[in-house]
């Protein structure tokens, strides 16, 4: 969860959520760069006192002024195909998690562990008020777990209209959508409780749609 005032991203729980952090790192870079170069030429242009209104050629500057730029977006590029890359793989061993929408709650199933599905809703707020080191608007009634350094296949569908399936520090976000299955990969380095809601403008409850997946050893619960 993150915490409040804080500036940073949420700490990373698997190793996809790891690399979006290094690229946001990577990418922050090169546009403060930009951002520190344009500040100068724009101080430098207003107190410049020279007035000229003679054009005068200088393809030296402007093939540098191309060269530049297309670097700096092939710097920028690689490593976003790499990640894109990341996100697309699918290992076959591991565990699977179905998660379908409803308005507006989840049902799940984990094959693995029992044969028979079960929903997730919303606490109400008066119940997580009255409990400490509960969030508000953020704990269901039935947690999804599963075991952690384990690959976790989620597939995702929605019952009715479109949703999104989105944990942000996992750094997961798919969309549920009526008869299609989509799905990705999930690696939770750390036991413990992790938190996230439905991203996509799916109705009035939108905003309480909360996920809440915990992650405990293979050999036993926490």
């Amino acid at each position: 969860m993150s915490i409040f005032g804080q500036i940073n991203l949420m700490d990373p729980a698997t190793p996809i959520q790891e690399e979006m952090m290094l690229f946001h790192d990577h990418a922050l870079v090169l546009l403060i760069g930009i951002f520190v170069f344009v500040v100068i030429l724009g101080v430098n242009l207003i107190f410049n006192k020279m007035s000229s209104r003679t054009m005068l050629e200088a393809q030296q500057l402007e093939t540098i002024w191309t060269i530049i730029p297309a670097l700096l977006l092939i710097w920028l590029a690689l490593p976003s195909l790499r990640l894109l890359y990341l996100l697309d793989e699918q290992p076959s061993d591991g565990v699977v998690l179905k998660s379908t929408a409803h308005q507006w709650y989840w049902s799940y199933e984990l094959p693995l562990f029992s044969s028979s599905s079960f929903d997730s809703y919303m606490l109400p707020m008066a119940d997580t008020m009255n409990e400490n080191g509960m969030y508000r608007l953020l704990e269901v009634d039935n947690r999804v777990s599963v075991p952690f350094e384990v690959n976790t296949n989620i597939i995702t569908t929605s019952a009715d209209v479109l949703h999104a399936f989105a944990i942000p520090s996992m750094g997961l976000k798919m969309d549920a959508v009526p008869g299609r299955l989509n799905s990705m990969n999930m690696f939770i380095n750390f036991p413990g409780v992790y938190y996230g809601q439905c991203s996509e403008i799916c109705g009035a409850n939108h905003s309480f749609m909360p996920i809440v997946i915990e992650s405990f050893f293979f050999g036993g619960r926490l």
